[in-house]
């Protein structure tokens, strides 16, 4: 998995970055089902690193990366928002449950990141992008997050809740000046942020970039753009799962 022009296997399948226009504008991942998953270990690229068992489970739609919530994480030597003045950061996922606090994407600027780098070393209070959500019952709702030194972020909403085991967009965005956070194309919320841009750094999906609040749930794809998006241009999740 990569968020450049490369396409690396991961989790048994290849996450490929399409970058559409000059300043790589338009970053997508979508899953390709071309890896089995027994090759997973053997055939991952060194600037992927592949812990626990995430495993491609077949969608109406194609292909999704699933995670057990437990120890199964993705981690890539890519920031794709790094030296963005504005972005949007959206994807499709399922969440199946589990534990209260969950972060299943975090992008972190790391000093010194390079390709194939130790990921170890990447700590968890650098500059940042999350996706995180909280869980109880059979409901969850979404918490976004940035930060960079001098200030920092949350989108949270515990009275905006959604049905577990569900396909959902998710998106975040900034303007230049406001920040907001949104579900199935539905604003959750906003605040006007000062934002800076990122550095250089690496990528989880399915945990923090320190190896906590694992996620129990699916991604299917996500997008990355150094410009924020309206959401009648987001992407969508595909008809044959929302069915």
């Amino acid at each position: 998995m990569v968020f450049n022009d490369g396409k690396y296997p991961a989790a048994g399948g290849r996450v490929h970055v399409l970058n559409h226009r000059s300043g790589h504008e338009n970053r997508r991942l979508h899953i390709v089902r071309n890896q089995p998953v027994h090759d997973v270990q053997r055939r991952v690229n060194a600037a992927t690193h592949v812990e626990g068992q995430p495993r491609l489970v077949d969608t109406a739609a194609g292909r999704a990366i699933a995670f057990d919530g437990v120890d199964d994480a993705l981690f890539v030597d890519r920031h794709p928002l790094a030296g963005a003045r504005a972005f949007t950061m959206e994807a499709v996922f399922r969440p199946d449950g589990g534990a209260f606090e969950q972060r299943w994407l975090h992008l972190a600027e790391v000093p010194g990141a390079r390709s194939g780098g130790d990921f170890t070393a990447a700590p968890p209070i650098e500059p940042r992008f999350l996706y995180e959500i909280r869980v109880t019952c059979n409901v969850w709702y979404l918490d976004t997050f940035v930060a960079v030194p001098g200030y920092n972020k949350a989108l949270i909403f515990p009275d905006k809740v959604h049905p577990i085991g569900r396909w959902y967009h998710v998106a975040q965005t900034y303007d230049g000046r406001v920040y907001r956070s949104y579900v199935n194309g539905e604003l959750q919320g906003e605040a006007e942020i000062a934002f800076q841009p990122q550095g250089a750094g690496y990528a989880s999906v399915g945990t923090r970039i320190d190896r906590r609040s694992y996620f129990q749930g699916a991604v299917f794809s996500a997008r990355f753009l150094p410009r924020a998006l309206a959401p009648a241009d987001f992407m969508r999740v595909p008809a044959r799962l929302a069915d």
